[in-house]
């Protein structure tokens, strides 16, 4: 069954049971799109963030300088 005749048939339905119908197929693609990518865009962030505060708290002391003669 096609993308089409499944909506024609949900839309069907919707009509016999009194429901709203269904939104046509890509409707939404734009949003969804956008959506993930701005999802990736921040859980990138997150990582920059965490592996500089990582590498931040890993880094080696300097040894304090010695008393000299």
């Amino acid at each position: 069954m096609s993308v089409t005749q499944q909506h024609l048939l949900d839309t069907y339905r919707a009509l016999t049971l009194g429901e709203p119908a269904p939104p046509a197929p890509g409707t939404h693609d734009r949003r969804n799109v956008r959506e993930g990518r701005d999802e990736r865009r921040s859980r990138a962030g997150r990582h920059v963030l965490r592996d500089a505060l990582s590498r931040w708290r890993r880094r080696p002391t300097r040894p304090a300088p010695a008393a000299g003669p």
